[in-house]
């Protein structure tokens, strides 16, 4: 079982930041690839980011490219999500997920089903 417990989320105006984090337990965190996915009120969860077992590669959907930024610590098993240039789109519940079976250190996966432990989720709002 792996446990995992997101922070960071909150209420921010357009044009700010915020870092979300997530806090893992219950396995070798560096045996996770890792994700960052979002539901905006009342559509589905999507997928944001993606970081590799190593931290080599990192993947993003294209309309967060240049803005946020996902990386971990495996020393801390915590991975973050950073988040700048926000805008009121980017209002969701974004959620921190665990994929234990990546094939591969360097593999990312952007699939809802690849990642089979999630968070409760964090609350985002960025007011216009």
């Amino acid at each position: 079982q792996v446990q995992l417990v997101e922070s960071g989320g909150g209420l921010v105006q357009a044009g700010g930041s915020l870092r979300l984090s997530c806090a893992a337990s219950g396995r070798t965190f560096s045996s996770l690839a890792m994700g960052w996915f979002r539901q905006p009120l009342g559509k589905e969860r999507e997928f944001v980011a993606a970081i590799s077992r190593s931290g080599g590669s990192t993947s993003y959907v294209e309309f967060v490219k240049g803005r946020f930024t996902i990386s971990r610590d495996n020393a801390k098993n915590k991975v973050y999500l950073q988040m700048n240039s926000l805008k009121p789109e980017d209002t969701a519940v974004y959620y921190c997920a665990a994929d234990t079976n990546a094939p591969g250190p360097s593999i990312t996966r952007t699939r809802r089903y690849n990642y089979e432990y999630w968070g409760q989720g964090t609350q985002v709002t960025v007011s216009s």
